[in-house]
């Protein structure tokens, strides 16, 4: 039995279905099992469960061998602030799956999560990976790049495709790796399956970097659009940081990541020495953008 927390998210419905379609047996863990009814019928075992209640996850743990954490909650306020979920949820996590004895566990990360990091999520991630190959289980921590879903599409180009604009917070300078959800669930199901990741950290990201100007520019090239880029200036976003704080903080979370130099911290990778030790076709960017355009145009016929 694979547990998967997450399992509705991006990533983790992705994995459940590869899973499901290789023959395992999967438990795909919830907040809102109605989100995982497709999960379902597809022959997953749903459970109602949260990263912020430990029992939960005691019962999630019991009777499973691998356990995968697709979850985050960067943007989480609340009682699903990150504090609460991306710290002490994982870590309590990863205490029941050894409780339970589970046999391997996997951890997506991020790509650039240190202790000396500016941004406080990053540092959070660095952290559950020391408590993670502290606890003695089997392990396997990913570290992917921004996900193009996210990072490229729905902060970026989705504007684009439908109004003709996109609105960018900070200046837009920055290279940035993004990678698919695709390829980094290719990467997830290795983590679980393949001996070569067993008690590894290993950094996975797409073939290209760009800067989310070019983003914005490469989405309006393959439409036939010429886009209207605005963007909210470092210092503004800065300030809209500290006045989000007490009662946004995921959002002012990303707004302070976008007011900071394109130098403190580096976000772009060279997927050579990835691809070398596990040879695959990447999703490139133009590739991704392509298929949005094409579903852009089915939901517009």
């Amino acid at each position: 039995m694979i547990l998967v927390v997450g399992s509705t998210g991006s990533l983790g419905k992705r994995v459940t279905r590869q899973l499901l379609a290789e023959g395992q047996r999967v438990r795909a863990l919830t907040r809102e099992p109605n989100k995982a009814a497709d999960l379902k019928q597809l022959g997953a075992e749903v459970m109602q469960g949260d990263l912020i209640d430990a029992a939960s996850l005691r019962r999630a743990c019991a009777g499973a061998d691998r356990v995968i954490a697709t979850a985050h909650s960067i943007l989480g306020k609340g009682k699903y602030k990150s504090e609460e979920v991306d710290d002490a949820g994982h870590r309590a996590l990863i205490d029941a799956a050894k409780a339970a004895g589970v046999s391997h566990f996997v951890y997506l990360s991020v790509f650039g999560a240190a202790p000396d990091q500016p941004v406080d999520f990053f540092r959070v991630k660095y952290k559950v990976e020391q408590h993670l190959k502290a606890s003695g289980l089997s392990y396997t921590i990913l570290r992917p790049t921004a996900f193009m879903e996210s990072h490229a599409h729905q902060f970026n180009g989705k504007a684009i495709l439908e109004k003709g604009k996109t609105s960018l917070l900070g200046n837009g300078t920055k290279p940035r790796n993004f990678v698919a959800a695709r390829d980094a669930a290719h990467f997830a199901m290795l983590a679980l399956c393949d001996a070569r990741l067993k008690n590894r950290a290993l950094e996975v990201g797409g073939p290209q970097n760009f800067t989310n100007n070019q983003v914005a520019e490469l989405y309006g090239k393959l439409a036939g659009i010429t886009p209207k880029i605005s963007h909210m200036p470092p210092s503004a976003a800065r300030m809209m940081s500290v006045v989000l704080k007490p009662f946004e903080p995921g959002v002012s979370r990303i707004m302070y990541i976008n007011s900071l130099p394109d130098d403190a911290f580096r976000e772009t990778f060279d997927a050579t020495n990835m691809l070398r030790e596990f040879p695959t076709q990447l999703m490139t960017l133009e590739e991704f953008i392509r298929e949005r355009i094409a579903e852009q145009h089915r939901r517009e016929q």
